[in-house]
């Protein structure tokens, strides 16, 4: 049987990413891949591919289906994915197969990888997954364990003392306002299931709808929360305002939780700086955050 192979980027890049903890499970996916494969009764096909925390092996079921073994870092942020795919069953999202979430190991239905929102017009895109968020929006299950209103809540602790920790590295005022938006909105914040990374290469084209949603890390609260990554990513190619705009959302609460998460990965990264020296091909990711947060600043 072909056995999985572990693409040599994600080996290298993994113990960065994921920490050094991670190379005792790296070593062991091949063989995780090969008792799964046994146990659903697949045969693979093709090449592994890997996104960020994690590797997708193309397989095909035993009556035929084609689909992926999705074989994941198991953390906080994804522990409820197979939860949330199983919420949403399929409609607007990849059709969740199997699942042991214990081992972050999931079959998924196949979609296809050569077609994302990247490379269709940016604003064309946002709207897309503007929808497709409002479509996954539902009542969060009681089991869901992540919610913006706990996360601002942690926020108002975590972020302060990395700040400090980093020697002040952007300007208090903007720490502050983050600050305020976590302590005035996260008590009040919804109670809808939200993608907190839905962003333009998670949305694959498919078969039973144009395009689905894949890699979701799922959180209970407000819809905005989920925006980000929308106005992040492909940054230059359209206005934020523009793509705020296209979301259809409440543009104050857009701005709001969009400065959180600005200023929250803009620490991350000033972390990453401070341990490895270089940020390599995430420079202009980087780079794009202080205007976001000037933007999420704005009135």
């Amino acid at each position: 049987m072909t056995r999985l192979v572990i693409p040599p980027a994600f080996a290298a890049r993994a113990p960065r990413v994921l920490g050094p903890e991670c190379r005792p499970w790296l070593a062991a996916l091949p063989d995780l891949a090969d008792r799964f494969a046994r146990e659903w009764r697949l045969t693979f096909e093709g090449e592994a591919r890997h996104g960020f925390v994690g590797v997708v092996q193309p397989a095909r079921r035993e009556d035929g289906t084609p689909a992926v073994l999705k074989l994941g870092w198991p953390h906080e942020e994804s522990r409820d994915e197979p939860l949330a795919l199983s919420t949403w069953a399929g409609r607007g999202a990849v059709l969740l197969l199997e699942s042991s979430p214990e081992e972050g190991v999931q079959l998924l239905e196949r979609l296809d990888p050569t077609r994302t929102l990247q490379t269709e017009p940016v604003l064309d895109a946002v709207v897309i997954m503007s929808e497709l968020a409002r479509r996954l929006a539902v009542p969060a299950p009681d089991r869901l364990t992540r919610t913006v209103a706990g996360e601002a809540e942690r926020l108002r602790e975590e972020l302060p003392k990395s700040w400090h920790d980093l020697g002040g590295p952007l300007p208090r005022r903007e720490l502050d306002a983050a600050l305020a938006v976590c302590r005035d909105l996260g008590p009040e914040a919804g109670t809808a299931l939200v993608n907190e990374d839905l962003h333009y290469e998670n949305v694959l084209a498919g078969e039973r709808e144009p395009w689905l949603v894949i890699d979701p890390k799922p959180i209970a609260g407000d819809l905005e929360f989920g925006t980000f990554s929308l106005l992040w990513n492909r940054f230059d190619e359209s206005t934020v305002d523009d793509k705020a705009e296209a979301t259809g959302l409440d543009t104050d609460r857009v701005r709001a939780w969009t400065l959180v998460r600005a200023v929250q990965n803009r620490l991350w990264f000033e972390a990453d700086l401070r341990d490895f020296a270089d940020l390599g091909d995430e420079q202009p990711s980087y780079a794009a955050l202080p205007a976001l947060t000037a933007w999420a600043l704005k009135s």
